[in-house]
């Protein structure tokens, strides 16, 4: 099978890339911007007609929250516009469509987990952009959305990257602790991408299209976040607890936003670890790598 991945370069893609060598089984074509332009309709058409993927999963996604704020027509045509331009171009083929969402989606008013019948409403450019990417995608029949928060990865820039080099640069660093949601490794929510493909490949039956949670176990703050992270990374930084009013960004933040992952489990079986279970992964693997932070 032909599994195509778009936006390979960002985290996602990359732990993809490197699960993807363990995986003999399949072939996969991995691209970013300079490969495949995805907001190019007649581009994604043309490469679809070309490769004739199976799958494609989708991790291509304007991520810069803040700046979405004022920076809502790039947002727009790479969240939205983009994920209508691949799922066309899945029609071409037939090809199953997975699509990254977020927790983002949600205004963070709930005291609960968030469960994938809930309604959406965003309080964020960047989350309205990913809201409307997700409806653009579920146009398509074949189409899995799989929501996630708070992702991290050993690969490109992130909360725990920023945490370690903090903690190895100052005494004290001040994080929001008013936030609730649920970290999760990429390395984690990679495998459960696969898992699903290899069990839609056993059997076309197992291709059950919809909206679906990923996040690691648990819940935390920002704040207790880092504080893990510190303690994992052996860092001697005090980490201080501030209110988001303390902390002003251009973008509003959910205030709670886990995600209830009843329905992946249920449905595919996946593993879901708890979040300082693959936090300390990922910093060995970081310490592992010796890698620049």
């Amino acid at each position: 099978m032909k599994i195509l991945v778009t936006g390979s370069n960002g985290q996602l893609g990359s732990e993809l890339q490197k699960l993807s060598v363990k995986n003999h089984y399949n072939q996969y074509v991995f691209t970013d911007f300079d490969e495949l332009d995805i907001t190019d309709i007649n581009a994604v058409k043309a490469f679809f007609t070309e490769y004739k993927p199976d799958f494609l999963i989708n991790c291509a996604a304007y991520t810069a929250v803040d700046k979405a704020e004022s920076d809502y027509a790039k947002a727009m045509l790479i969240n939205a516009d983009a994920v209508a331009n691949l799922a066309d171009s899945c029609k071409i083929c037939n090809t199953a469509f997975f699509h990254i969402s977020t927790d983002y989606v949600f205004d963070g008013e709930k005291a609960s987990p968030y469960t994938e019948s809930d309604s959406p409403n965003p309080v964020s450019a960047y989350g309205k952009t990913k809201l409307l990417g997700e409806q653009n995608a579920l146009a398509y029949r074949k189409t899995i959305v799989i929501r996630t928060s708070w992702l991290y990865s050993t690969f490109g820039n992130n909360f725990v990257k920023t945490m370690l080099r903090l903690g190895s640069e100052h005494k004290k660093v001040r994080v929001v602790a008013d936030q609730t949601g649920s970290p999760t490794y990429a390395e984690d929510l990679a495998a459960a991408l696969l898992k699903i493909i290899e069990k839609i490949i056993e059997n076309p039956e197992n291709m059950k299209p919809g909206i679906y949670n990923f996040a690691n176990e648990g819940q935390c703050s920002w704040y207790d976040f880092a504080k893990e992270i510190m303690k994992l990374g052996n860092k001697n930084c005090t980490v201080e607890a501030i209110s988001t009013a303390e902390y002003p960004t251009a973008a509003q933040r959910p205030h709670y936003s886990l995600l209830s992952t009843e329905k992946i489990k249920n449905t595919y079986y996946v593993d879901v670890p708890h979040w300082q279970t693959s936090l300390q992964r990922c910093i060995n693997q970081l310490t592992a790598d010796n890698r620049k932070i």
